[in-house]
């Protein structure tokens, strides 16, 4: 009897995971980004918490400039707990073709920007037809962002894109809500 209760208790133990499993699928971004229609300003709604975001307090947004080389400049702002606004500027390149989804972004100083290390992925896993509202992440899962183009959302809108970033394969327990005015 305490046999069967020891194999049974082994068996329920192997059955439940510890931890959710990584979802090793790849990752899938939208079929083509018309880049022009895309620049502008993004409000973040929600994130995944980060290093590197983790001094700001709410109020952060993305603005987004074509360059005459072809590159993305990218501007990120946030407000810090004393009211405070932090600026990172950055460099995002596309990759691929013209319509590509898929770029590497760096807030490093530009005479490092041949170390492949200061890149990292942004790709675009889901936009809106109107261009209202964005997802973007990274092959590995491990970043999250859902943009918009207001500071606020349509609830509807945003409870649909949950839903398709669920079945991609994204802890939506992990989403922070970002704080906006």
């Amino acid at each position: 009897m305490r046999r069967i209760q020891r194999c049974l208790a082994i068996a329920l133990f192997c059955a439940c995971p510890l931890a959710p499993l990584a979802d090793d699928r790849p990752l899938t971004t939208i079929a083509a980004l018309d880049l022009p229609s895309y620049m502008g300003t993004w409000y973040e709604i929600a994130r995944y918490p980060n290093s590197f975001q983790k001094q700001c307090a709410g109020f952060t947004r993305a603005d987004y400039s074509l360059m005459p080389d072809g590159q993305v400049r990218v501007i990120n702002r946030c407000r810090l707990q004393s009211g405070e606004t932090e600026i990172a500027i950055g460099t995002a390149r596309q990759l691929g073709g013209a319509r590509s989804p898929k770029f590497e972004v760096s807030f490093a100083p530009a005479w490092i920007s041949l170390i492949p290390a200061v890149w990292g992925d942004y790709w675009v896993i889901d936009l809106d037809e109107q261009h209202q509202l964005v997802a973007v992440s990274e092959p590995r899962r491990e970043y999250l962002w859902v943009l918009s183009r207001t500071p606020q959302v349509e609830r509807q809108a945003y409870a649909a894109l949950l839903e398709r970033l669920s079945r991609k394969g994204f802890d939506l327990g992990k989403l922070m809500v970002t704080r906006q005015e």
